[in-house]
Formats: C-alpha cells, structure tokens, sequence
C-alpha cells in the first residue's frame, strides 16, 4: 500500500513548485487544480518525499542488504494506521565508511523504501553543519522550538554525523538532541566518515554510548565514487 495526500497547488515556495511540476508533468494546470477546475490529483508519499530530497538522491535506493534489513524492521514495528503502519519506535541505524562510498544515497534510499512500503512517515534531514547553524542562538529565532521539531520527529537523517568542529555548545546540543530520541526509541539515520574510535573521541562519552546502544551499524567500503564514474 502507499499513502496518498491530495497537494495545495496555490502555495509557494521551492517545494511547492517542486509539487507543481508534478501535477504539471501529469497534464494537470497547478492554478487551475487550485481554483476547483479540475479535481484533485492524489500524488503519493513518494512523490511529496522526492520533493523534499536533493536532487542528486532523488531517486536513490537502498541497495545494501543491511539497510533493507533495518527498513524491514521499522516497517513491522510499524503503529497500524489507516493508510498504513506508522513509526512508532525502532533502532536507529549508523551509515558508516570513507567518503564517496555512497552513504548518504542509502540513507535517502532508506527513506524512500519506508515510503514505498506504505510507512506513513513524517521526517526531518539535515547536516550537522546545518543543524548547528540552524539551531545557533539568534535574535528573533526560535531555536528550542527547532530543536524541539527535529528532536520529535517520527524519523530524523543526522548526515555527516561528527564532521564539523566540536565545542562544549555543539557537544551539549547533540547529546539533547540524541538523548530525547534516545529516550522516547525514535530512530535516527545517521552518516558518518569517522571511524568509530574517533566518533567517540568526537561526539564525547555521553552521546557515544547512548549511540552505541540504540543504533545498527552499517560499515560501506570501496572507492571514492565521485572521483571513479562509470565511462
């Protein structure tokens, strides 16, 4: 089964317009979907997901069987639902190896399997340089309210897991973060191009183990894939 939702063509924004094209690919005038001309186009999980995501993983799949292992448990610890299972709970999963051996592909593409599967799912996805620069406190911006968001959030990507420079601010912020989904069983996909030993030194203790508890792992190896194209 897969869920659908029926779009909003009149709002804007470069997800709404990603939407639009959709519907437009479709022979389906936006405006006129909007105005009540034409009745509304059920479009898929899927689809409002592949909005979401970079172009580049827009079509990503989750080929490591490993990863299609851990999306077949989220899957079956799946709260029923009318439109399908929903995230309840489930074990988080660390996407592991050298740069360019694909991880954060499969990450999408585990997003994407959980969809294609009928998982009702809300999601969050985010670096960790922009997770710290979104949540860096500034006049005008609620950021406990951010925090609060992604720390909810049915299923949360964590890329680039331990890349940018750590202070006593970064290390507090990850541990709330990671120990209120800790607390509650909700997942996290998380890349990495650290090696564990040095994630733990990264990360500190307090994050480190509660990782190390709640997440599967997954090492990928194999050549830089950006640097070695298929001719």
């Amino acid at each position: 089964m897969t869920a659908t939702l029926t779009r909003e063509p009149q709002q804007v924004g470069p997800i709404a317009a990603r939407l639009n094209g959709i519907l437009a690919r479709r022979g389906i005038d936006p405006a006129a979907a909007a105005a009540g001309e034409s009745p509304a186009e059920p479009v898929t999980a899927l689809e409002l997901a592949d909005a979401r995501i970079p172009a580049r993983y827009r079509r990503a799949l989750a080929g490591h069987p490993q990863i299609t292992a851990w999306a077949d448990e989220i899957t079956r610890a799946g709260r029923p639902g009318p439109g399908g299972p929903g995230i309840a709970e489930g074990p988080s999963l660390l996407i592991a190896g050298p740069t360019g051996t694909g991880k954060t592909y499969q990450a999408y593409g585990a997003i994407r399997t959980l969809l294609a599967r009928g998982v009702r799912l809300r999601w969050e996805a985010t670096t960790t340089a922009d997770l710290r620069a979104r949540l860096r406190p500034r006049a005008g911006h609620d950021t406990e309210r951010d925090l609060k968001t992604l720390a909810r959030s049915p299923l949360l990507l964590l890329d680039d897991l331990g890349a940018a420079k750590t202070s006593e601010w970064t290390e507090e912020l990850t541990y709330r973060l990671v120990n209120h989904r800790y607390e509650l069983m909700l997942p996290i996909l998380m890349t990495t191009n650290l090696p564990m030993e040095q994630l733990r030194v990264t990360l500190g203790d307090r994050v480190a183990s509660r990782l190390a508890e709640m997440t599967e792992r997954v090492i990928l190896d194999g050549p830089n894939r950006r640097r070695h194209r298929p001719t």
